[in-house]
């Protein structure tokens, strides 16, 4: 195999971290593929300029987020995607600033379709007293953004405008996606809104349902979202 990977410099710890995460953005790029064989040990020490210590407590934790697996005789294989732990809150952190494949967002479309319809209708009804004010004070945010756009500045107001909706779902099980899925959250509203898209009314509609404890109209609106045209980031699968 002729993957290539650059030799490590600068301070000893969390050399492992280093290794980890140069293999890992390799793996999730696609420019290592399902199936493809890391090259050696020996081989991958050279390259990154590590102890055999340091490259495999690397590949063990690589192994432990499915990305990874060792066989006798055969050597280390990236796995099939069906066995990566996508969620893991590490795996997020390094798949920050890279570019991702439109399959990837339209598959984080479809995720968000089956989920936070669900957290918002949960969100009219269980929302804090706190929690409404937040959310109302994120939305003036998104306003104001939205009528002195700068892109950067949108996507993180619209971050925080889901992930809000997420914890205020007040389900124990709804709530660590705000949190985790915040990186692939700024990913996904960049990309549908690369081109000036803010759907700033759309977020109005699901704003307002929610502050006026309206469970249905807020799934609705939610989904509504979810279907507009401009989070079509692929052709229909019907």
């Amino acid at each position: 195999m002729s993957m290539q990977f650059k030799r490590i410099t600068g301070a000893n710890r969390g050399l492992n971290l280093q290794i980890a995460r140069d293999i890992a953005r390799k793996i999730l790029s696609g420019s290592l593929r399902q199936g493809d064989i890391l090259p050696s040990e020996t081989e991958l020490c050279e390259q990154f300029g590590v102890s055999r210590t340091a490259l495999r407590e690397a590949l063990k934790s690589l192994s432990s987020k499915g990305l990874l697996e060792s066989r006798p005789k055969i050597g280390t294989r990236v796995k099939q995607r069906s066995f990566w732990n996508i969620l893991d809150v590490q795996l997020l952190e390094w798949m920050e600033g890279m570019e991702a494949t439109e399959d990837m967002y339209y598959q984080f479309l479809e995720f968000r379709r089956a989920l936070e319809p669900h957290a918002t209708a949960l969100a009219a009804v269980n929302a804090t007293k706190e929690q409404r004010i937040e959310l109302s004070k994120i939305f003036r945010e998104l306003c104001y953004t939205a009528e002195h756009f700068d892109p950067e500045s949108w996507v993180n107001i619209d971050t925080q405008f889901h992930r809000m909706i997420f914890i205020a779902s007040g389900n124990c099980f709804y709530m660590p996606f705000g949190n985790v899925l915040t990186t692939v959250f700024k990913w996904f509203i960049s990309y549908s809104s690369k081109e000036g898209g803010m759907c700033l009314e759309d977020h109005r509609i699901i704003y307002e349902a929610i502050m006026s404890g309206d469970e249905n109209a807020s799934y609705q609106a939610s989904l509504a979202l979810m279907n507009a045209s401009k989070h079509r980031l692929a052709p229909d699968k019907d």
